[in-house]
């Protein structure tokens, strides 16, 4: 199998794996397989206490949709994002739209927030999320993060809640999502980042990768691929509390000796910072 074939078959895992997460969300029944990093239960209150140990509200939970708080994540991204009346939001893995509705209400009705997501039955649930809830300012686009539909230099600020962990080709994300930043754009992830080399048969288990561990990277290798995609200011903040909760989606496998929840935030340079030489290769 070459390296193409490899990395569309882990695409293809997590898409189906995700699938079921948003069948299970629709049918009201536990996801099952991937109860890793999703948690989705058909009983509000598991839900609510697996988004507040994440860092959302209790208010963040009742703003949005029924439906669109799925318990999926590994943080909250807007605690470090900073979003403004007006700004154009991209969230990567969009999923059932949580972070996306959550963004819409601080970018306001002059605020734009494209959620995109690889898998057509997250996108027709979002989408009917966001037409329930009245979003019109929000809207979600079928489409891989590593080649983003999305045009050069739209967004001011890219999120993402435990997604870039799942991708086969991590470099291409990061080098897309500088793409599509404008001048001055910034990144505000909360991913699952390794902190210590994991074991092949960890690393090679495709239910670890789909429940967001197997496929976690170094924080040095994090941060090498974010300057070869030309970004500055480069944050990663580990949060050694999420081992607690990440030993529970995979649990007696010790997983949490070897990954947790981390914030990543990164800058796109603008002009200025380019005549000053910052962005010079």
């Amino acid at each position: 199998m070459n390296e193409q074939q490899s990395m569309d078959e882990v695409r293809q895992n997590v898409r189906e794996s995700y699938a079921k997460v948003a069948e299970a969300s629709n049918e009201g029944s536990c996801c099952g397989e991937v109860s890793s990093c999703c948690g989705v239960s058909d009983d509000d209150a598991i839900n609510t206490l697996i988004s507040t140990r994440l860092g959302y509200s209790k208010d963040d939970l009742n703003v949005v949709p029924d439906g669109a708080d799925m318990g999926l994540g590994c943080g909250n991204p807007r605690a470090i994002a900073s979003l403004q009346a007006g700004e154009v939001v991209v969230d990567l893995g969009s999923g059932g739209g949580f972070d996306a509705f959550l963004s819409a209400r601080e970018v306001g009705v002059s605020g734009k927030v494209i959620g995109v997501d690889m898998t057509p039955t997250m996108i027709s649930k979002a989408r009917k999320n966001a037409e329930k809830g009245g979003f019109n300012q929000v809207e979600f686009r079928l489409g891989e993060i590593e080649h983003l539909p999305i045009a050069d230099n739209t967004a001011d600020i890219i999120i993402s809640n435990c997604v870039i962990n799942l991708s086969p080709h991590k470099q291409q994300v990061f080098h897309d999502a500088f793409r599509i930043l404008k001048s001055g754009g910034r990144l505000a992830i909360s991913d699952v980042v390794a902190s210590a080399e994991m074991p092949d048969d960890m690393k090679n288990d495709p239910v670890l990768h789909a429940g967001c561990m197997a496929g976690a990277e170094l924080i040095d290798d994090i941060e090498a691929m974010l300057k070869h995609a030309g970004f500055i200011n480069i944050s990663i903040t580990p949060k050694d509390e999420s081992r607690e909760f990440i030993k529970d989606w995979a649990p007696d496998r010790g997983v949490e000796d070897y990954v947790l929840s981390a914030y990543i935030a990164a800058t796109k340079p603008s002009s200025t910072d380019c005549e000053s030489g910052v962005c010079a290769t």
